[in-house]
């Protein structure tokens, strides 16, 4: 968590417009995001903060919470597949890829929206700290909500501790295939937190203005060029 705290520097503020990542030549890491509560949270408040890796057809997504942890629901570690490698780790590290699952959503999650410009379709993410997760394809806003079928199950990676948690998430882009013809993809990346009360916290890099919707197609503030 030191080291990720170190290296959060750039701030990306609601009201900002697009924020376009440099052309990736080769492997590429943009600086980290905060991710903005829908409602103000009053101190100490948890802080999320996300940024983005490319390496060899594929993009990586890595969120880090710092927060007290002793406050902060979060789903148990899922049974990782012992056949798939990398599933046996330390107790504080939960790797592999433990299985598919809906209403990841309804605890503390970590999402991603990925869309083109021109394109209506788009496709959702979700990340759980259990290891769990699910992939959606979207024919428009909110439309046509179907499982999307992937060639490589994203492959996840959680760290836990008492002040905080990392997960970081690597999908294929050539499992985005109602975005094979764009040059430049649209993301907008989110959060879900969960309390110790069972109330659930929306947090994400643009919120829509008058309730949380993280399908919002103003809320996709990144530009990433192929």
């Amino acid at each position: 968590m030191a080291e990720l705290r170190k290296s959060h520097t750039h701030h990306c503020n609601e009201g900002a417009g697009l924020d376009t990542i440099p052309h990736p030549m080769d492997a590429f890491e943009t600086p980290w995001r905060d991710l903005i509560p829908f409602t103000p949270r009053s101190a100490p408040a948890p802080e999320i903060s996300v940024r983005l890796q490319r390496q060899a057809g594929a993009l990586s997504f890595q969120y880090a919470l710092r927060a007290e942890m002793a406050h902060v629901r979060v789903p148990p570690a899922a049974p990782a597949d012992s056949n798939i490698p990398g599933a046996s780790t330390p107790p504080a590290v939960q790797g592999g890829r433990s299985g598919r699952a809906d209403g990841l959503w309804n605890h503390t999650c970590f999402e991603a929206f990925i869309g083109g410009p021109g394109i209506p379709g788009y496709y959702e993410f979700n990340f759980s700290p259990s290891g769990q997760w699910a992939v959606y394809r979207f024919d428009s806003y909110r439309k046509g909500m179907s499982p999307a079928a992937v060639s490589t199950p994203p492959h996840l990676t959680i760290r836990r501790s008492d002040v905080g948690l990392e997960l970081k998430a690597t999908i294929r882009l050539h499992d985005l295939k109602v975005l094979q013809s764009v040059r430049t993809l649209k993301l907008a990346l989110s959060a879900v937190l969960e309390d110790d009360g069972g109330n659930l916290s929306y947090w994400a890099l643009k919120h829509a203005p008058d309730k949380p919707d993280f399908h919002y197609p103003d809320g996709f503030v990144l530009e990433l060029p192929l």
